[in-house]
């Protein structure tokens, strides 16, 4: 990788990012598929998430020197040498929890095979010694920005292990190592955060996960990672290396980029990025530019990521079949909750039943004929949803409704996280740079910067105040969202998002969703949001809406509040129900 000095100024090549990893245990021969598949410039890999970084925080209470990404030491077995060999820098965040100890095990690992490897680390993000965090904090990060990064390759490192960063700043600090940009450069800056935002999930930006998979005829069976080829202006081209599955569209990148964000501002610790000015075009096959990203001041504050163990979970899922369910059902909680009257100890804390009628009439195939009645317990005390639920369940199995059999026997309670955010002021967080020759830079913000306005996110013609300018009225029919709408949503602690667009961002069926997706009519398509706060926001220039919808995840992903815990799915159900639709968009 090529980094700006005193005699060659500003490299004007285009700086080619790729990423082998959206999450820890993401597929594990991409980065030596990435490193072979096409010329590279650096190869970032993304380990971490809030439900990682409760993962990691038990490794770490077994062994204090653990925390970090196992998967990411293995890789480099036959990785590392191909990296070096094909000039290819790599930068992750596998370090976790602990970031100097992979990177310790990193240069062991260039001894043992015989390649010499420049390695630094970035670290300042743990702040659960600081204290004050409450009770029962396990670990407490602070999601830091590329600066670390862009000073470890500056100093010539070949390889750079951080802990919590955020996302896109994988690729922000290289971009700003590699041409020079500082914190004034805010335009470029903000091009080099949506393209991090567009690689951080890997192969979400090629296909995967995609709405229109079927439509468009994506192959998805082994979809290639993404890269971006970003230029000194901050503008960027999203592709993968030829011959590699998948697909890389105006669709695909729109879906991502829709993904776990907001409003129209995209605040992060490099810089506020504005996705409203974000503009998308297909340059050619598997080609897509990113232009226009405007950039503002970053956030005086830093996000701190919060977990804590929660306590314990138990379930038993109870097979109904045929008819009388609705009678099953009852018998079974009556029986259930009588058990919890006689046991010894205490009611648990959290008691959740949810009948789920998956069957038919008439069904030709048994577990066609069936519903499926769910019991999710949850307390502090590990004994209360322990043998006092799961023996009452199983005692019932000769004692029940006709019929009686559950989907598995009942386990044992299982430790559940919660995950939660603080926010802390940006100067008082340390940033270093561990630099490969030991040397300690610090990076850390000198002061608070400047805040910013609200954006104001209300639909040019107010929320479902009737049709946009383009809209002629039509006849409808009844038809599925997703005839005509992708979507795409995801988890941010106890919230979720869903990014909805228009297909192939056509303006017509934009001004339709604008008018008819309002928040009251999305309750009626989502009745599990009844009580909930959504909030709507609208990004005119990639043709969609984005809802965050408050609270729907409980304690966060790790609670497993919901059968869809990280509301992967929230989006796909969106698009299942049907309302009037002009038949003039349908197929």
């Amino acid at each position: 990788m090529s980094v700006p000095g005193p005699a060659t100024g500003r490299p004007r090549a285009p700086l080619r990012v790729g990423n082998a990893s959206g999450f820890y245990g993401d597929r594990f021969d991409a980065l030596t598929e990435m490193l072979t598949g096409g010329p590279l410039d650096v190869l970032t890999g993304d380990y971490l998430a809030e439900l990682t970084m409760l993962i990691l925080g038990r490794d770490r209470l077994k062994d204090p020197g653990r925390g970090w990404a196992k998967t990411f030491l293995r890789q480099l077995e036959d990785g590392l040498g191909l990296a070096r060999e094909r000039g290819v820098t790599l930068v992750t965040n596998a370090g976790g929890l602990n970031p100097a100890a992979l990177a310790d095990a990193v240069r062991e690992l260039s001894e043992r095979v015989g390649v010499p490897a420049r390695v630094a680390h970035v670290e300042g993000d743990d702040l659960l010694e600081r204290g004050g965090w409450g009770e029962g904090v396990l670990t407490a990060n602070a999601y830091l920005g590329g600066a670390g990064i862009a000073a470890c390759l500056r100093a010539g490192a070949d390889v750079v292990v951080t802990g919590r960063v955020a996302d896109a700043a994988l690729v922000s600090g290289c971009a700003a190592a590699h041409f020079g940009w500082t914190d004034d450069d805010r335009d470029r800056l903000a091009g080099a955060v949506v393209a991090g935002h567009v690689l951080e999930c890997g192969t979400q930006a090629t296909g995967g996960n995609y709405a229109f998979f079927v439509r468009d005829g994506i192959d998805v069976r082994h979809p290639g990672f993404p890269l971006a080829e970003i230029a000194a202006d901050g503008s960027s081209v999203v592709t993968k290396h030829p011959g590699t599955g998948g697909a890389v569209t105006v669709g695909t990148v729109t879906a991502q980029l829709l993904y776990e964000t907001a409003g129209p501002r995209y605040p992060g610790p490099d810089v506020t990025a504005r996705l409203d000015t974000v503009r998308l075009a297909q340059e050619g096959p598997d080609r897509v530019r990113i232009e226009g990203a405007r950039g503002e001041p970053r956030p005086g504050t830093l996000k701190v990521g919060l977990t804590r163990l929660g306590g314990f979970r138990n379930a038993v899922t109870f097979v109904l079949t045929g008819l009388d369910v609705e009678a099953k059902a009852a018998l079974v909680r009556e029986q259930m909750e009588a058990a919890f009257a006689r046991a010894g100890t205490r009611r648990p804390r959290e008691v959740s039943w949810n009948l789920v009628r998956t069957g038919r009439p008439d069904a030709d195939v048994q577990e066609e004929a069936g519903a499926l009645l769910r019991l999710v317990v949850r307390d502090a005390d590990e004994n209360v949803v322990g043998r006092a639920v799961s023996a009452p369940a199983v005692e019932l199995a000769l004692a029940s409704y006709p019929g009686f059999h559950v989907t598995a026997p009942p386990a044992r309670p299982a430790p559940y996280g919660v995950f939660e955010a603080a926010y802390v002021p940006a100067e008082g967080v340390p940033h270093v740079a561990v630099l490969p020759d030991g040397t300690r830079a610090d990076v850390s913000f000198p002061a608070c910067a400047p805040t910013t306005a609200p954006v104001d996110s209300t639909p040019r013609a107010g929320p479902g105040s009737g049709p946009g300018p383009h809209l002629v009225p039509s006849p409808t029919r009844r038809a599925p969202l997703g005839l005509v709408a992708g979507a795409r949503s995801g988890d941010k602690g106890a919230s979720a998002n869903i990014g909805v667009w228009a297909r192939d961002a056509d303006p017509e069926i934009h001004d339709w969703l604008r008018a008819t997706l309002t928040v009251a009519r999305l309750r009626q398509l989502l009745p599990e949001t009844a009580g909930l706060e959504i909030t709507r926001h609208e990004l005119p220039n990639l043709a969609a809406l984005n809802f965050i919808v408050d609270g729907i995840l409980g304690e966060g992903v790790a609670s497993q509040h919901r059968f869809d815990p990280q509301a992967k799915a929230l989006g796909e159900w969106l698009r299942s129900r049907h309302l009037d639709i002009p038949e003039v968009f349908l197929p």
